[in-house]
């Protein structure tokens, strides 16, 4: 199993495992359970080593930590206080309400970014065609009239010569700038410097932020719901949040530790808004904290999922317009000097 990388379904995992220990099967027959029934050959043998090491009398949690490659920190720390707890499943069904949470915004951002990517594409063939059919063949209409063209109208007919000389290499080209971005942007360095520019957007940028501390609530109130300690819980959150908010989770965990209160560590570390901050409050009054916690994040539920219509509405504008422009900007250039011949003619 070293080496290999496949996506193991840890919210699936989480959900039937709790739900056969809530209907009173112990963990070791459950997890033999959920292995037997597997289709998929390496996360079967993920089960099985599993189910092997409870055999053995291992820990679940230590079992777990065995294979970084399917189940992560959070879920280890999660099993392994919720052992010491006694509500494993409890603390399993709250799991993978936040990994149905984290997954269900996921596709909502995927959703709104598959216009402006079927946009972008559709404009990128146009151009090609342009390029490789249309200007070719207007370029040796416009060199047969034997005038002088204007400059932009000249330099378009020499790039018509040589895209139509070389269709295949312009095609190339074109997948090419369309392929490039998502390649770069696989590089966690690139994609962290690109969210940290589209954070300081006005509109964009509030709301991207607004969702990071969403899930930092989130994630953190199902720890501490999950019994882990409040300093613990803070240092496991800081790996699962956004990279913007790591230093103040980590100033806020320090300030913790020190004996300072929750809510006036997050305050102090711009790590709350009105809301929360007073929620905050209420559940350490209260003893409900990791609680309260998960219900602000459920505050911002309905204002999140406004975020794809954000995305959309800043977007698609944008690029239509510069699609637009574009293959305007050619169209024009083509028949430019069509225009003033046919002037000249009157």
């Amino acid at each position: 199993m070293v080496g290999i990388t496949f996506r193991f379904p840890l919210r699936l995992f989480s959900h039937e495992l709790a739900v056969l220990l809530g209907a009173g099967i112990t963990l070791l027959e459950a997890v033999q359970t959920l292995a037997e029934k597997e289709a998929q050959v390496l996360v079967a043998q993920s089960l099985h080593s599993v189910v092997e090491g409870l055999s053995q009398g291992l820990a679940f949690s230590a079992t777990l930590a065995a294979q970084p490659q399917c189940f992560d920190t959070l879920f280890v720390t999660v099993v392994t206080s919720a052992e010491r707890t006694g509500q494993l499943q409890i603390a399993l069904a709250a799991h993978a309400r936040y990994l149905l949470w984290v997954q269900d915004l996921q596709r909502k951002l995927l959703n709104a970014s598959l216009y402006p990517a079927m946009l972008l594409g559709a404009g990128t063939l146009v151009l090609m065609f342009l390029l490789v059919f249309v200007v070719p063949r207007f370029a040796g209409l416009l060199e047969g009239t034997g005038r002088a063209l204007p400059a932009a109208s000249q330099a378009l007919v020499s790039l018509g010569q040589f895209t139509g000389a070389h269709g295949w290499l312009t095609v190339a080209v074109g997948v090419s700038l369309l392929m490039l971005p998502m390649l770069v942007l696989q590089r966690p360095a690139v994609r962290a410097a690109v969210l940290e520019r589209l954070w300081l957007l006005p509109v964009l940028g509030a709301k991207l932020r607004l969702l990071a501390l969403a899930r930092f609530y989130l994630t953190l109130g199902m720890l501490l719901g999950a019994g882990v300690p409040l300093v613990a819980a803070l240092s496991t959150t800081q790996m699962a949040v956004a990279d913007a908010l790591q230093p103040g989770v980590a100033q806020a965990c320090e300030a913790v530790s020190t004996g300072v209160r929750l809510s006036s560590a997050l305050e102090a570390a711009a790590l709350t808004t009105p809301v929360s901050l007073r929620m905050v409050r209420v559940g350490e009054r209260s003893g409900q904290l990791g609680a309260m916690l998960e219900q602000a994040a459920a505050f911002y539920d309905e204002e999140l999922s406004r975020l794809a219509e954000v995305v959309t509405s800043l977007v698609n504008p944008v690029l239509m317009l510069v699609m637009g422009l574009l293959i305007g900007g050619v169209v024009l250039l083509m028949y430019m000097p069509i225009f003033q011949l046919v002037e000249q003619l009157q």
